[in-house]
């Protein structure tokens, strides 16, 4: 059963801020608190929230691919640096080429996003 949209905003949020939080300790320090994010940013989270709950065990790799069909249909490219404007984001990439602690990013999606729920 899909969460009344009051409750996937308030999971959204919460995967965001522990995500932000997940990424800064391992030097990336581009993404903004949840009030500050542009709501392409909101509409991507949400979405991957949706996902992990609407799909039988989902792992970091359908997590990770999800997230890269979205980024594909939305027209992201892959380019050297995440830029919004020009919308590229070198972590476009197939899983396996995906650093370690990117891969364990897209399983804490799936772990926080099941537990609030």
């Amino acid at each position: 059963m899909p969460l009344p949209t009051d409750h996937l905003d308030a999971v959204a949020r919460t995967v965001h801020e522990a995500l932000r939080g997940w990424a800064a300790a391992h030097g990336q320090h581009d993404i903004p608190a949840w009030d500050e994010a542009p709501d392409w940013m909101h509409a991507s989270t949400r979405e991957s929230v949706r996902h992990a709950l609407e799909h039988d065990a989902p792992d970091g790799r359908t997590q990770h691919d999800q997230w890269l069909a979205q980024k594909v249909r939305d027209g992201w490219t892959h380019g050297p640096v995440k830029d919004a404007a020009a919308k590229t984001h070198p972590l476009m990439v197939p899983y396996d080429d995906l650093p370690e602690w990117e891969r364990r990013k897209d399983a804490l999606i799936n772990a926080l996003a099941r537990a609030l729920a």
